[in-house]
């Protein structure tokens, strides 16, 4: 087993990493407040792994709530459902939430555990690749709206995040594809060494090399940690950084209807807008924009947008982005592999012909 500190003062947590990691309830119960404790899961993953979860739980009292998969549940109306399933078995502060499942269970979960009776501790059992390497690590949680990705949440960093990497087992080839865009992604914005060991072992992590994948989602802990440690809740901008894609991916994700592109494939093709962009800047050099296509077909990833998608459809959908303060859109880019900046000092003639481009590749 790895552990992986995210240091945030007396809100600091551990990532334990590992493989059989559901039955460690040596691990989970110390997080785990009070006597009551619901789990949140959905109708793919519970089938799975909810009832070896409940075993691990045994001696307290355990309600759970199923929600449908897929990010086209990630609603107001999905949260209110986890909070009657806790009004109805008359929970009260003292009740620990817990999320077992990918992204979207994380999220909705989180942000439950933020609102209902205003805040309970919350863990996170992420059984995707693509939560276990981002969304279980730092603290947002939140649902979409029709008009914008994530634009309705709170930060609520969760008690302990266990990882147990025997879920990647029933993981699909997409998903697991998707997750590996956001480990990519660290590589790419301020850990240049771990990029080059990706593209050394891509096909070690597709075949599920267990010490590869165990190395992979240990190293993006640590690189998201650190940026998390830095700036918890986004006000330096560090954290901004872990964005990279996402303006483009998010615009993407909305404009298609949630859940027809997934979360990591949109955020391939944002990453390779986004080097496109700096490289038409002359920030980055094409080598590197060829290196990053590269790895992310290699991932089994897409580097080009939807054809509904025009230059029209992103600048609106990217005017509501989080990122714009003041009227001004921000954007992560590049300079180079391992360096990337925050910044919404660009020439707007260069995103238009970016994005008329549409690609890099």
């Amino acid at each position: 087993m790895d552990t992986v500190s995210v240091a945030l003062g007396v809100r600091s947590y551990p990532i334990h990493i590992g493989q059989a990691m559901l039955g460690r309830g040596d691990l989970l119960g110390p997080h785990i407040l009070g006597s009551s404790v619901m789990v949140v899961s959905n109708e793919t993953v519970a089938p799975l792994y909810l009832d070896r979860l409940l075993d691990t739980l045994a001696g307290r009292r355990v309600d759970s709530v199923v929600l449908p998969d897929g990010e086209q549940y990630k609603t107001l109306e999905t949260l209110n459902g986890v909070y009657t399933a806790l009004l109805e078995g008359h929970h009260d502060r003292n009740t620990t939430l817990v999320a077992l499942g990918g992204g979207v269970v994380g999220d909705i979960t989180g942000f439950a555990a933020a609102s209902y009776q205003r805040g309970v501790p919350f863990i996170q059992v992420p059984t995707t690749l693509l939560a276990q390497v981002d969304s279980s690590v730092g603290g947002k949680t939140g649902v979409n709206h029709p008009l914008g990705k994530n634009m309705i949440g709170a930060f609520h960093q969760p008690r302990c995040v266990i990882i147990d990497t025997d879920t990647l087992d029933t993981l699909d080839k997409r998903q697991l594809s998707a997750g590996l865009a956001e480990v990519i992604k660290y590589g790419l914005i301020g850990d240049p060494a771990f990029f080059v060991w990706l593209e050394q072992h891509m096909e070690a992590l597709l075949a599920r090399e267990p010490k590869a994948v165990s190395y992979a989602i240990r190293r993006s802990c640590e690189d998201k940690a650190a940026v998390v440690a830095e700036d918890e809740h986004e006000r330096s901008g560090r954290r901004a950084l872990l964005n990279l894609g996402h303006s483009f991916g998010h615009a993407i994700e909305t404009g298609m209807g949630y859940g027809v592109w997934l979360h990591g494939e949109a955020v391939a093709c944002g990453m390779v807008l986004a080097a496109a962009l700096s490289q038409r800047l002359g920030w980055l050099d094409q080598d590197d924009v060829q290196r990053l296509v590269s790895l992310l077909r290699r991932a089994g990833l897409p580097v080009r947008p939807p054809e509904a998608m025009d230059r029209e459809r992103f600048t609106e959908l990217m005017a509501v982005d989080k990122k714009v303060i003041d009227g001004r859109l921000r954007l992560v880019l590049l300079r180079g592999i391992g360096d990337a900046v925050v910044t919404s000092e660009f020439d707007h003639a260069a995103l238009r012909l970016t994005l008329d481009a549409r690609s890099a590749a």
